[in-house]
């Protein structure tokens, strides 16, 4: 007795799963079906193996869908983190905060204009600059300078450079 194994005019052929797509439950299903089909009536696929084969399956499914959930729940906390850095620049509008340059890496005070999302990162408009909210230090009022104290500190940074 001649028996004849899946060929390329099967519904499944080797080209139409190695497209880089993978074996879906139909293309799986069909496969199963064309190899209990085509199998040799004399000796049988046992049980055993055709349930261990659908336990693999359903134990592939599983983790497909398992892995589509981690995944929507990262894009869910990216966007949580957003939300959250947009929350909390928000709450800063008309605030005065002291913030660290980043071109002199000094602290300055300014108030916040505005908040927006730049790259992914809040970032607070004060006085014309993008300041990311990381860069905050505190939030309250710029500390009173008096002009006499300010005038002879203005004038030992210049005769200390000098």
């Amino acid at each position: 007795m001649n028996v004849s194994g899946v060929s390329s005019q099967d519904p499944i052929s080797l080209s139409q799963a190695s497209g880089g797509d993978a074996l879906g439950k139909d293309a799986f299903m069909k496969l199963l079906v064309q190899q209990m089909k085509n199998q040799d009536p004399l000796e049988p696929a046992k049980n055993e193996e055709m349930l261990a084969q659908l336990a693999q399956f359903q134990n592939l499914e599983e983790m497909d869908e398992l892995n589509n959930n981690i995944i929507g729940l990262a894009v869910l906390q990216q966007s949580n983190a957003l939300l959250e850095q947009l929350t909390s620049g928000s709450a800063l509008i008309g605030k005065h905060v002291q913030y660290t340059d980043a071109t002199t890496e000094q602290p300055v005070w300014g108030r916040v204009d505005s908040v927006k999302i730049e790259e992914g990162v809040a970032t607070l408009e004060i006085g014309g600059k993008s300041v990311p909210l990381a860069s905050v230090l505190q939030v309250g009022s710029p500390p009173v300078v008096d002009p006499d104290t300010q005038a002879e500190e203005a004038a030992a940074n210049a005769a200390s450079a000098a």
